[in-house]
């Protein structure tokens, strides 16, 4: 009996050590995974916000870039054109014209009182109360003819003296009545602020679409010599190179008030001789909305603190950061403790833009204006801790950087919660422990192993995992349960992604790629705007007579090798074919993506429809002949319907090109005047005259020669 009760201890102390163990056991596992899992989970949180704010980085660098490439173009078009050769030839005449007369008095008392007046009082808010009126006064006849003409005579407020087109008399206010719409159109059009036409012989400013008080001074030695505008002219006077563009930074410019702007310069070439720059005034509104993306950051995943801003060379911002759209008070209560100062938050709010007088000096910016890209943790120009991603945008003429951020407390909120989690699901884990300890001991810990470890291979993607079934018990049974679940999946899995390919061919069979993209992303109610775009109808005539008299399946046949055809030639192009009803085709150039040369495009598909119409004709046997109608507008784009989709355009823009067609001549392609002005130059058409079209009256109408 002694030796049986000295061995009961034994055995008990060794349960309670193989309990002790498995709780320490337990306990440690519990802690390390807890640390690992709240480390790698930081970790890869950080990462993915820093893939995900320099994937946006890039995407918006790319964007800025193709703007300015956009306008570089633009520039080069317009300033090659025989509208503004024309424009600049006739001005210069003009204005030497009004430099060899007498200034009457009336006139020059009028320019200097609108000087001392209006003028003058901005001029000394920014210079100083004692800058001389002299310094400001326009130099030569022309200048306070123009002046008088366009500015303190002009019966409209400053922000529409552009709406005058006749003023004055004489050979300059003719040319202005000529040119002057032109113009501002085109200015409204490319979104620039201002066009200014400048002569290099003087460095004058001899037009502008805005009237400001630069009009008639010249850039060499006016008040403005020292300016942007004078050094984007300059730049661009001499050389005779139709290729060339000048960028110039934002600076304060003191015809808008002292606002900052930014300019393009193109040479005007005649005749391989400089005659004169072109230059736009740029719109602080168009980049803004290029860095915002339109205002919608929730919208592109920045929560509620990311955003997106440019700084220049000088460290001050070229967009306006997020806070100044949102919430005006929160923005400007926090730049008083940053690094603005007070009288550069008074000029915020008095031009109504951040641009060249917010500071933004951090680690991110400096970095990225030395031509460096990276991102990291940094103190954001708020002073708040922030994940940013910064660069450089790659911009001919200035240096500028992009910085992608979002606040750090933002982007670790998750981090914070899942370390909360940690601790609690830690805690019940080592009471879980402690209570089925000696459970885990024994011999369910095997079995439990392994299907765990298939569990994650299958989770991690593996959905050939299986596990090996070694009993008959209940824990064998759901090891087998597991396997054949995995193959009952594995099964359906590539069902599914059978379908899935189905599905998604027969979408862009229905839609073009771009909207089924968005359809496909959840997207509700697509319809866009689109401001320019080519709609051309083709219809063959005389082919409802024709079919009338032929076996249904060739009927199907013909016109199903016409229209594929076709659709080959729209894919070459870039042009969306949008549908085809009975034997009329509809096709657009421009959406859902813009393309600068639509119309060249749209032209060249027709040309193209009507030789492939004969070629099968031919190949037929039979007499067919297309009719082809084209216009160019803006139209609204949206996707209609539930179970069968269809991309569809309406506007006055798609019911003009019908009507083009509907009135045209077969084997012939009849355009609209948007068409005709875009591509003379390009193309070789036959004026028509003015025909006929419901619900518009009598439109003009040319013909294409092919």
């Amino acid at each position: 009996m002694a030796d049986a009760t000295a061995a009961q201890p034994t055995r008990w102390g060794l349960a309670a050590k193989l309990f002790a163990v498995l709780i320490l056991l337990g306990a440690v596992a519990v802690l390390i995974t807890g640390i690992l899992g709240y480390v790698r989970a930081r970790d890869a949180l950080e990462q993915t916000i820093f893939n995900q704010l320099t994937a946006t980085r890039e995407s918006k660098a790319q964007q800025i870039t193709i703007y300015f490439r956009t306008i570089r173009n633009d520039m080069r078009l317009l300033s090659s054109s025989k509208m503004v050769v024309d424009a600049m030839r006739g001005f210069r005449e003009a204005v030497d014209e009004l430099d060899a007369q007498p200034v009457p008095d009336d006139i020059r008392k009028k320019v200097i009182g609108w000087y001392e007046k209006d003028y003058m009082p901005m001029v000394r808010r920014l210079l100083g109360p004692k800058t001389p009126l002299d310094d400001f006064l326009p130099s030569g006849a022309a200048a306070y003819f123009l002046q008088d003409w366009y500015i303190v005579e002009n019966p409209h407020p400053k922000d529409r003296r552009k709406l005058t087109d006749v003023a004055g008399e004489g050979a300059y206010s003719k040319l202005h009545a000529t040119y002057h719409p032109l113009l501002r159109t085109a200015a409204l059009t490319l979104n620039f602020a201002d066009l200014l036409l400048i002569d290099p012989r003087t460095g004058r400013v001899i037009y502008t679409v805005e009237k400001e008080a630069e009009f008639g001074t010249s850039l060499r030695a006016g008040p403005y010599r020292t300016s942007n505008l004078a050094a984007a002219a300059a730049h661009c006077g001499h050389a005779p190179d139709p290729s060339m563009t000048c960028l110039e930074d934002f600076a304060d410019y003191m015809p808008a008030d002292g606002a900052p702007q930014a300019f393009m310069a193109a040479p005007v070439i005649d005749q391989g001789v400089v005659i004169g720059v072109l230059v736009a005034q740029l719109s602080i509104n168009e980049i803004d909305d290029i860095v915002t993306s339109g205002r919608r950051w929730r919208h592109e995943g920045f929560g509620d603190t990311g955003e997106a801003y440019l700084v220049g060379p000088d460290f001050l911002v070229r967009s306006s950061p997020r806070m100044f759209f949102e919430n005006r008070d929160v923005y400007f209560e926090e730049l008083k403790g940053g690094q603005t100062t007070p009288q550069d938050i008074e000029d915020i709010r008095r031009y109504g833009t951040p641009v060249l007088q917010q500071k933004a000096d951090t680690q991110g910016t400096r970095a990225a204006l030395g031509g460096v890209e990276g991102t990291g943790e940094i103190l954001g120009y708020r002073g708040i801790p922030t994940l940013a991603s910064w660069g450089p945008v790659r911009i001919p003429g200035v240096n500028w950087a992009l910085i992608v951020k979002l606040d750090a407390s933002e982007a670790f909120a998750p981090v914070r919660r899942l370390e909360r989690d940690l601790l609690i699901v830690g805690g019940v884990a080592l009471i879980v422990v402690l209570v089925t300890g000696a459970w885990l001991s024994r011999s369910l810990l095997g079995p439990l192993r392994e299907l765990t470890a298939g569990v994650r291979r299958f989770a991690a993607g593996d959905y050939n995992a299986h596990v090996p079934v070694r009993t008959g018990d209940e824990i064998g049974q759901l090891c087998s349960a597991f396997n054949g679940m995995v193959d009952e999946i594995s099964e359906k899995n590539v069902l599914i992604e059978s379908k899935n390919r189905e599905n998604e061919e027969l979408l862009l069979n229905v839609l073009p790629a771009p909207i089924a993209n968005r359809l496909r992303g959840g997207e509700k109610g697509i319809a866009d705007g689109f401001a320019e775009v080519t709609v051309a109808f083709a219809d063959l005539v005389g082919f409802t007579a024709m079919s009338s008299e032929m076996p249904p399946a060739e009927v199907v046949e013909l016109l199903n090798g016409l229209f594929s055809r076709f659709d080959e030639a729209a894919r070459e192009l870039g042009i969306e074919k949008i549908k085809t009803v009975g034997d009329a085709y509809m096709a657009v150039c421009g959406l859902p993506v813009s393309v600068p040369d639509h119309a060249a495009r749209m032209v060249r598909m027709a040309i193209r429809m009507v030789h492939i119409t004969r070629e099968h004709a031919l190949e037929y046997q039979v007499s067919m002949k297309l009719r082809v109608g084209i216009n160019s507008g803006p139209v609204v784009a949206g996707v209609i319907g539930k179970s069968k989709y269809i991309y569809d355009l309406w506007g006055d823009t798609v019911n003009l090109a019908s009507r083009m067609e509907s009135g045209g001549v077969p084997d012939m392609i009849q355009v609209t005047r948007p068409v005709y002005e875009a591509l003379k130059g390009q193309f070789t058409f036959e004026p028509r005259g003015e025909i006929e079209v419901k619900g518009k009256g009598n439109v003009e109408a040319w013909l294409l020669k092919m």
